[in-house]
């Protein structure tokens, strides 16, 4: 989670990974990625990435960093915002 916005996350032996809209035909385009279908319906922004595609700590690294730098465009959430407003 990046300020409230899913980064990525696992299911099953995949790895999530939400990179937007903009970024999805390239995700898709990597070995290894392929459309996430969790609710039978593809997630445009959203795709697994098989264990294979995770298997070294740079991998990893590499597609954690992608969701973790879409989730950061995001605008923060109603939680977020009553949170900010709360602290002042």
């Amino acid at each position: 989670m990046v300020g409230g916005k899913m980064a990525c996350g696992i299911n099953k032996d995949d790895l999530m990974v939400r990179v937007g809209p903009d970024s999805y035909e390239d995700a898709l385009a990597e070995p290894h990625a392929r459309l996430m279908d969790f609710t039978g319906r593809p997630m445009k922004g959203i795709v697994y990435v098989g264990p294979e595609g995770c298997r070294t700590d740079e991998a990893l690294a590499t597609w954690v960093t992608r969701g973790a730098e879409f989730a950061a465009t995001l605008p923060p959430g109603p939680h977020q915002r009553q949170a900010r407003t709360k602290r002042g």
